[in-house]
């Protein structure tokens, strides 16, 4: 008996669970290689760095998810090099793993656009050490800011800037405002969270961009009314531990910020870069890999490239977003296209993504959607978003855990993953200003 079809997934995120999950045949041997254990829901990663949710909640150990594939094991291990010529992939321990068809799901990073020393003072997030270290820096600026009797400094600490107004700055700050406002504003005695400034901006000249402008600009207003100030067309100019220097119309700006986060682009990740030397394709500005219209390398039909790492067009020969359903599409399709291969069968149409539409949440009750064409907003919106979430998480478990967190919340306003973790922070130095703190009852909240 002749042995059966190898298959390499490297990557667990959307497209690599989607393309392992339809793979589940007695016809191939499926090798998923990932350097995390756990496929991480990254819609609701800004929900663990606001204290909304636990990390265990958004993500599922892979070996579990996909435990009864009785054809497929979960390796961990880093990909550092792929050789197409003699179909192998190279991990960074030295084991190779050969195959007969190779999924490359590896996807993407934070992009500073050639300044990745701001990273040590505005964290992205993209993974879960990010989340927790943001939700770290959130909460530490108000017990700092209670501790500081200093206007200037206080100020500064309760100062909240998030870069880039897509989706992922959007709800960001929308979080945190209502952290500030509701969640906070009755655990402090020397000063008032909602007091706090959280400030949202991006180079483009409105929030949401990809979205139609119409939801744009209710994106803006529900932002607005959480007291989320707006600066758009700005471009960021430097970051340090002091805040960070933006141009607008010409002119500069100084803002005095202890906690800024990072949303503003991303970068394919440097597998791309590797793979395009080797095959002598094609890549785009943001080093994703040119493909055929079957999700496949120029020359090389058994390599499929898909999800963020991947530079696809759709019928209109416009860029494939960086979505989720674009990765789950692209790893159902190119698991059929390996299943039809091994098969014998003639070969599937190009890959046609099918657009359900986008989503953002700015608040409790608040959304905006652009589903199949519809324009939607508030509170339908807001319940299209839940639903859409709440069935993409991949256990049933998450999705019950997760309602329920969720029910909690927007009952309450608490937030029951408001932990400060890690090592406690030795960037402020409390000694001349706990002499100087005035009583509490100078200015607590009322």
């Amino acid at each position: 008996m002749s042995e059966r079809w190898k298959v390499v997934i490297v990557g667990g995120g959307f497209g690599g669970l989607s393309a392992a999950q339809h793979l589940n045949s007695n016809l191939v041997d499926v090798t998923l290689i990932d350097r995390r254990n756990y496929h991480l829901f990254q819609p609701l990663l800004y929900q663990v760095a606001t204290g909304s949710l636990s990390a265990g909640e958004v993500a599922s150990p892979l070996r579990s998810v996909l435990s009864r594939q009785k054809n497929t094991r979960v390796w961990l291990g880093t990909v550092v090099d792929i050789d197409p010529d003699s179909k192998r992939v190279v991990l960074a321990d030295g084991t190779i793993v050969p195959y007969d068809s190779l999924i490359v799901a590896a996807g993407s990073q934070t992009s500073y656009f050639g300044h990745n020393e701001w990273q040590e003072w505005a964290p992205g997030m993209k993974s879960v050490e990010e989340a927790t270290t943001i939700r770290h820096k959130i909460l530490y600026a108000f017990e700092v800011a209670e501790r500081i009797s200093d206007p200037e400094q206080r100020r500064a600490w309760l100062t909240f800037v998030i870069v880039g107004a897509g989706p992922t700055g959007v709800e960001l700050s929308g979080a945190i405002a209502e952290i500030a406002r509701q969640t906070l504003k009755n655990d402090f005695r020397s000063i008032n969270p909602e007091e706090a400034q959280i400030i949202l901006l991006d180079g483009a000249p409105r929030v949401l961009m990809s979205f139609p402008e119409d939801l744009s600009q209710k994106a803006s207003h529900s932002l607005a009314k959480l007291g989320v100030q707006l600066r758009c067309g700005a471009m960021v100019k430097q970051v340090d531990e002091e805040g960070l220097t933006i141009e607008s119309d010409k002119q500069t700006d100084s803002i005095a910020a202890k906690t800024v986060v990072w949303a503003g682009g991303i970068a394919a990740s440097p597998l791309g870069k590797i793979l395009a030397s080797h095959t002598k394709a094609e890549t785009d500005k943001g080093g994703r890999v040119k493909v055929n219209p079957d999700l496949t390398i120029p020359n090389y039909p058994d390599i499929y490239i898909i999800g963020d790492l991947a530079s696809a067009m759709d019928r209109k020969e416009k860029p494939l977003p960086g979505l989720a359903q674009v990765a789950m599409q692209g790893g159902a399709y190119a698991a059929k296209a390996i299943l039809r291969k091994v098969k014998g069968q003639s070969e599937l149409p190009p890959f046609h993504y099918f657009d359900k539409g986008s989503l953002a949440v700015i608040g409790r009750a608040a959304a905006v959607a652009d589903v199949f064409g519809a324009h939607l907003s508030g509170f339908i919106a807001w319940l299209v978003w839940v639903f859409i979430h709440l069935m993409y998480l991949v256990t049933f478990q998450s999705r019950v855990l997760v309602f329920i967190q969720w029910a909690i919340q927007n009952l309450t306003f608490s937030r029951g993953a408001r932990l400060i973790t890690g090592a406690a922070p030795t960037d402020f130095n409390f000694t001349k200003e706990l002499s100087e703190i005035k009583p509490a009852s100078t200015n607590a909240p009322r």
